[in-house]
């Protein structure tokens, strides 16, 4: 684990905190090695012939927390699309339980918070931490170990997906801006019932820190989530296509924009498939 839970006091703070920063900063090395050793393990061609399959990865992280700006890194270059065959579509969820250990992350959110602690129930996990990472809400990464890394990327590649698609998507100008779309999901006899989520995030954000543990450094973050928002359900068998609107925060700019949809079993469970759209300038 790249850091303490919430539930942990100020001593087990100081106890795990050496320990948690050196794990951290091999956090971006040991995920590239992983993802570099799966591709060389595709057949190019195959690779080159098949569609992308998409794959959400969650990110939860803070600014409060000194083992996140590595896994911060990593998210971005995982952004970049390194595994061939794959959509990466990545969310940068900030909690808050950081906020009262010198610095109140701007970022972060009790939505976000709940979201992680559901997947702590869901996933059987022993305690909530930052930096934590979840792939296709059942498959927990363990930054520290490549070789998990890579059987995880290769299990979710193997899985298949739900076709989601974001269409019809327009912002109205204003303070706030109202981001206003459509999410189609196509039907499946083989599926569960599942949940329609929608999220707005921001395509980058940056802070200068200046007080806690990150004190003095500018941290940059890509696809940092404002808004979930769950819209529809999907039923075995049927599709589901449905219109949503998000409010942006105050003074958010809606060219800095990014959307994700994807389909989740309750729980939070397995995601089935998911969509990314960015704004046009």
């Amino acid at each position: 684990m790249c850091a303490i839970s919430p539930a942990n006091d100020s001593q087990q703070k100081l106890l795990y905190r050496g320990v948690t920063r050196l794990i951290g900063w091999v956090c971006t090395a040991t995920l590239i090695f992983a993802c570099c050793e799966m591709a060389k393990a595709r057949n190019r061609s195959e690779a080159a012939a098949a569609d992308t399959l998409p794959i959400l990865v969650e990110l939860f992280t803070s600014e409060g927390c000194s083992s996140c700006p590595p896994a911060d890194a990593m998210l971005e270059k995982m952004d970049a699309q390194p595994i061939p065959g794959a959509q990466l579509i990545v969310l940068s969820e900030h909690v808050d339980y950081w906020d009262h250990d010198g610095w109140k992350d701007p970022y972060s959110s009790s939505l976000v918070t709940e979201r992680q602690n559901d997947y702590v129930r869901a996933l059987g996990l022993k305690t909530a931490y930052t930096p934590q990472v979840i792939v296709d809400g059942m498959s927990e990464i363990r930054l520290s170990d490549p070789q998990q890394c890579k059987q995880v990327f290769q299990k979710a590649l193997a899985a298949g997906t739900l076709p989601v698609r974001i269409v019809a998507l327009n912002v109205a100008t204003g303070n706030p801006a109202i981001i206003r779309g459509r999410v189609e999901v196509d039907k499946d006899p083989d599926r569960r019932d599942a949940d329609v989520y929608v999220v707005a995030a921001l395509d980058h954000a940056e802070s200068q820190i200046l007080r806690g543990e990150n004190s003095g450094k500018h941290l940059t973050h890509v696809a940092v989530v404002e808004q979930i928002k769950r819209i529809a359900r999907v039923t075995k068998g049927n599709g589901a296509a449905q219109d949503f609107d998000l409010k942006l925060k105050s003074g958010n700019d809606p060219t800095n924009l990014r959307l994700v949809a994807f389909v989740q079993q309750a729980g939070p469970g397995k995601v089935l498939g998911a969509a990314l759209r960015k704004s046009e300038n």
